[in-house]
């Protein structure tokens, strides 16, 4: 049976960089000083130094963008917003790319949704085939890409000729709601825009992708939700999240990793969401401090852009030159779900 390549990706996000913004305003929303102080010590501590939003800033520093945030609105008026901007990201990252050879298209999102959504737009705006086929994996949250990935190498092993299209889009930051609540706060501080935007084909180029691995912990559904509410969709993510990935890992781990010994793995490409997220990988594998950099750069520069983050990661050891070697994908979600891959930079 053919084998499958991811050969390029492109990447995207908005203008506005909002982390900066958030910070100093979020403090304004928490009950007393004790929950303030709480808030800015997170802050500190959680390796982010930029977020990228379509939400425009306001000058007024007491608000934090020009009238969404501050006015609280419906799902409605969110999914309208997604449905008029989300296809404005996802060109900045589709123009970098040859799209003339697609045959497939698999669009993941878990932020907005309309119909004919973004994989139709795709083909009307750059004039593509008609026929192309479509799908759409919709609410699976941050491990979406592997997913994705999945499908695609599923495709290509089935139809040698095909070009698969994955893109993953997200606006997270839409979803931010006016608040006092520390828990919310907190989880809206990490969360940012992005869109990425890859090619899988039997084409032996880029990152081959060998095998995939899922696992669930079957007592913890309630760890990771993700909810539609009528003030957006509503996101928890419990305190006890890092310390169960990292047990899974400890327990997992070979499954996982395909039977593959951690000295064999020279690229971790394991999912930004968060650093005590990426902490919990690190010690669940017992991995060296330097073998997750990419990951905390990109959750450094660009925050946890949920099912896009993955991508942006694998495209930062794609485009590093002379790094040939075996590697791991790792992401995390509802579930609360373990997605891996193994992959080989050719």
């Amino acid at each position: 049976m053919g084998k499958a390549y991811l050969n390029t990706i492109s990447t995207a996000v908005p203008d506005y960089d909002i982390h900066k913004r958030f910070v100093e305003f979020a403090p304004s929303l928490l009950k007393n000083k004790r929950q303030s102080d709480l808030f800015s010590r997170m802050a500190d501590r959680a390796n982010i130094d930029h977020r990228y939003s379509l939400l425009q800033p306001a000058d007024n520093p007491l608000n934090l963008d020009t009238n969404f945030y501050i006015s609280d609105p419906s799902t409605q008026h969110r999914m309208d917003f997604y449905e008029k901007h989300a296809f404005t990201l996802a060109r900045k990252a589709l123009d970098k790319l040859d799209l003339n050879c697609i045959t497939h298209i698999i669009f993941t999102t878990c932020t907005g949704f309309y119909a004919p959504g973004i994989d139709w737009q795709i083909i009307r705006h750059y004039g593509l085939n008609p026929s192309i086929e479509r799908t759409v994996i919709g609410f699976m949250g941050c491990f979406a890409a592997v997913n994705a990935l999945k499908l695609a190498r599923h495709i290509i092993r089935s139809e040698q000729s095909a070009y698969v299209l994955v893109v993953n889009l997200e606006l997270c930051t839409i979803h931010m709601q006016r608040t006092d609540s520390l828990e919310k706060i907190l989880s809206f501080l990490i969360f940012a825009d992005g869109c990425a935007a890859g090619i899988v084909s039997a084409k032996r180029m880029g990152l081959e992708l060998q095998s995939f691995s899922s696992t669930f912990l079957t007592d913890t559904p309630d760890h990771i939700t993700w909810h539609i509410g009528n003030s957006g969709f509503d996101m928890a993510l419990k305190g006890e999240v890092p310390h169960e990935i990292s047990a899974a890992l400890v327990k997992n781990g070979n499954a996982l990793l395909a039977g593959r010994e951690i000295p064999e793995i020279r690229h971790w490409a394991v999912h930004p969401g968060g650093r005590s997220i990426l902490d919990a990988v690190q010690e669940g594998l017992g991995l060296k401090n330097d073998a997750l950099h990419i990951s905390r750069d990109i959750l450094r520069r660009y925050g946890n852009m949920s099912s896009a983050s993955l991508m942006f990661v694998l495209k930062e050891i794609l485009d590093k030159p002379d790094s040939s070697g075996d590697g791991c994908g790792l992401a995390f979600g509802p579930g609360l779900t373990v997605e891996s891959m193994i992959f080989k930079k050719e």
